[in-house]
């Protein structure tokens, strides 16, 4: 490992990613320090972009781009474009991430989040016969065409250097409101050589009931990504920023106590009640259950990135 301490430069940047985690594992870090950098960020990742212990490229793309995008405004180079797949153990895929720069994070009020308009979805099949991502395209229709009848899944069936190295398929199902949230999740095969098989219809169904239980939590932001979220409002301009967000997961609680300890943010954390609530009699509260909404408030430290070239 070489660390260079001092600004955050940017620019061109290849990096061959460790194939025992996820490209996700490092498309995090590089969107959490993105806009702070010196000159615009031009990633290219190569690695795994589907694995079991970190996020997928195509829910970052779906689920953490739409919220960085409400900090910075203006969507002027922000992108995450997938080149070619790579599945677990040995990967092969590639991503570009780019990442313009900004001066200062603007402050967010985000505490509508809407309802579900539509789901969206992307099967991908890698070495393995075209069928299976069909089978997992029904399975997933068949839970989610229950909850809602806007549902398109499209299949991306890749072929010699852009199937990767290994077999596999999976799922990526996202979920929009008309208030412009996104939820997702996302299910794959198992690892070759674990010994065990996966079925495309168990996949299927996976996902979609991963799915519907981000639409059950609810908030302005996917599970997964409220720890960024806490961070750009943390960084933002010394000014109140607000949001509303379901259950707090155990990383984003570790997380916000990380944030008081480097930058001295403390977020005041309100449970919201809706009035529905005090409605439910005895009777029917065990035929009622809703998901608990957080509202995180805090006044940020008007981080300002001073390596920012002024034009």
């Amino acid at each position: 490992m070489y660390f260079q301490p001092g600004i955050l430069v940017g620019g061109q940047i290849t990096h061959n990613c460790c194939t025992q985690r996820g490209i996700g594992y490092y498309l995090e870090v590089l969107l959490a320090v993105g806009p702070f950098c010196k000159e615009p960020l031009n990633a290219v990742l190569q690695g795994v972009t589907h694995h079991d212990l970190d996020v997928s490229v195509d829910k970052i793309k779906a689920a953490a781009l739409p919220v960085l995008l409400k900090f910075i405004l203006v969507d002027d180079g922000l992108e995450l474009k997938v080149v070619r797949r790579g599945a677990p153990p040995l990967g092969g895929g590639e991503v570009v991430f780019r990442c313009p720069v900004r001066r200062h994070l603007r402050p967010l009020q985000w505490t509508q989040w809407g309802l579900i308009k539509r789901i969206r979805g992307v099967v991908y099949a890698l070495r393995v016969s075209p069928t299976m991502a069909n089978r997992v395209v029904e399975s997933a229709k068949g839970v989610m065409l229950k909850f809602l009848p806007d549902v398109y899944i499209n299949t991306d069936q890749c072929r010699g250097p852009n199937a990767g190295k290994s077999p596999g398929f999976g799922v990526s199902l996202v979920a929009e409101t008309n208030e412009k949230t996104f939820y997702c999740a996302e299910a794959k095969s198992l690892e070759p050589g674990s010994g065990e098989i996966s079925l495309p219809e168990d996949v299927g169904k996976e996902c979609a009931l991963k799915l519907l239980d981000e639409v059950y939590r609810g908030g302005s932001v996917d599970s997964s990504f409220q720890w960024l979220l806490a961070l750009w409002m943390a960084l933002g301009q010394k000014d109140v920023s607000e949001c509303i967000v379901g259950p707090l997961s155990d990383y984003t609680i570790s997380f916000l106590q990380h944030l008081k300890e480097f930058f001295g943010v403390m977020f005041k954390l309100e449970v919201i009640r809706s009035e529905s609530d005090d409605e439910v009699s005895d009777d029917e509260e065990q035929h009622v259950t809703k998901a608990q909404k957080v509202k995180m408030t805090c006044v940020g430290i008007g981080y300002v990135n001073i390596s920012k070239r002024t034009l």
